[in-house]
């Protein structure tokens, strides 16, 4: 296994697939890491025919050219810290962690996409298995949703001491550290708690009132991620991601006839 030359930036590598309107998944994450000055790569997984209404199909690429991606970037320009988002079946998933083995990266973040913010399936039924057996245990962090959750290990998510819970069984799949994002539950600040097991972090932020939420998750993987390539200890990277993330809920915007996306330039608009 060779070690690319370090490049002069940080850089980042999102597994993911395309979101044709540009809110979630490949487009979200690549906004995102160069809001967190970032040099961002691509490994595309599927192509989604998307807008703020929903997902409408899903064209997957062949597993080797997954892999070829991934290898191609790495084995070149290196990989500072890697994400994964929709990766839609165990064959996708097997190409790349058969790529993961053949080359060196950093940090991996997982963010367990099985829908989207619409409850559209992102994810093949059967990939589960190989989503907990393949992926999660090379994690450095997981990401999932409560909805991720129920799916993974079978918990219902509804107050503090089921977060507890719902970390001690993600744990369990192998990831190094795990955050149960509290954003989706019904009241009060948005509360995160992460842990490795030993160490237990909650991470609040005020909630913003806001539909227009869509990408907020890759959004919170992708800058978690970029924290990770500069650098950062994952604690301190959650929180960086963290705080990217509630800015640009907050700075959130309408599109189309549905949900509008989270507000990936809130850094650079004083460009404008």
């Amino acid at each position: 296994m060779s070690t690319p030359p370090r490049a002069p930036i940080p850089t980042a590598l999102t597994i993911a697939g395309s979101d044709s309107g540009g809110g979630a998944g490949v487009q979200a994450d690549l906004k995102t890491f160069l809001g967190c000055r970032v040099h961002g790569m691509s490994a595309i997984t599927a192509v989604t025919v998307q807008n703020s209404l929903g997902v409408s199909g899903i064209y997957e690429l062949p597993p080797e050219a997954v892999g070829a991606q991934i290898e191609s970037v790495a084995s070149d320009i290196g990989v500072g810290a890697a994400k994964t988002g929709m990766l839609a079946s165990a064959e996708i998933m097997a190409a790349i962690t058969g790529a993961l083995d053949r080359v060196e990266i950093g940090p991996l973040v997982v963010d367990p996409v099985a829908a989207s913010q619409h409850g559209d399936p992102l994810l093949r039924p059967d990939a589960l298995d190989a989503l907990r057996e393949l992926l999660i245990p090379r994690a450095t962090l997981i990401t999932p949703n409560l909805g991720e959750i129920r799916l993974l290990v079978g918990i219902e998510v509804s107050d503090r001491s089921d977060m507890d819970a719902a970390a001690d069984a993600l744990l369990g799949l192998g990831s190094t550290w795990v955050i149960v994002k509290g954003g989706h539950l019904p009241t009060g600040d948005a509360v995160d708690l992460l842990t490795d097991g030993d160490r237990r972090v909650e991470l609040s932020a005020a909630r913003h009132d806001s539909v227009h939420t869509h990408g907020s998750g890759d959004t919170l993987a992708a800058s978690t991620c970029a924290g990770l390539a500069r650098g950062l200890d994952v604690v301190e990277a959650v929180r960086f991601g963290k705080r990217y993330v509630t800015a640009a809920v907050a700075d959130s915007y309408p599109l189309g006839a549905g949900l509008g996306p989270v507000g990936h330039f809130w850094r650079v608009r004083e460009l404008f």
